[in-house]
């Protein structure tokens, strides 16, 4: 499972005009499920980005996790982090998860995420979907998870 985690100072989803997810600060995470991905890879990855020290403390460090200073975290699909630009010029995304085991593992991680985080934004699963945020720092961390 890939993961980029982008620290926030607001960010938003929208979909046909309307803003269907929200945060303040905090961080927006572009998801995408692979080929072999599982659960317990889902469950370890959020794990992971709930802990993840990426945010300042009081000496301007990044020493804080998004739990710590609790803030948002927005998660949207994004399967074409699952490319391959190898070969051609058109990339491949033969390593995305099938959209239904896909969607299958989004919504696991969602419901995860929910269950351990109180501030949980979602986009919408396959909707073409435009993504606004402010960056802040510039921090983007990738991340990938595997069984």
């Amino acid at each position: 499972m890939k993961a980029v985690l982008q620290r926030v100072s607001e960010a938003r989803v929208t979909v046909e005009g309307e803003v269907i997810g929200e945060i303040g600060q905090g961080l927006l995470v572009l998801l995408c499920a692979e080929r072999g991905d599982t659960e317990a890879v889902a469950d370890k990855l959020l794990a992971k980005m709930l802990k993840l020290r990426i945010f300042a403390d009081e000496a301007g460090k990044m020493n804080r996790s998004l739990q710590d200073i609790d803030g948002g975290l927005l998660l949207v699909s994004q399967f074409t982090l699952a490319a391959d630009t190898s070969g051609g010029n058109r990339p491949s995304f033969g390593q995305a998860a099938a959209p239904d085991e896909g969607r299958r593992l989004y919504d696991h991680f969602v419901a995860q995420a929910r269950a351990a985080h109180p501030v949980v934004q979602t986009g919408r699963f396959a909707a073409d979907m435009q993504v606004q945020l402010v960056n802040d720092g510039p921090v983007t961390i990738p991340m990938q998870m595997s069984a």
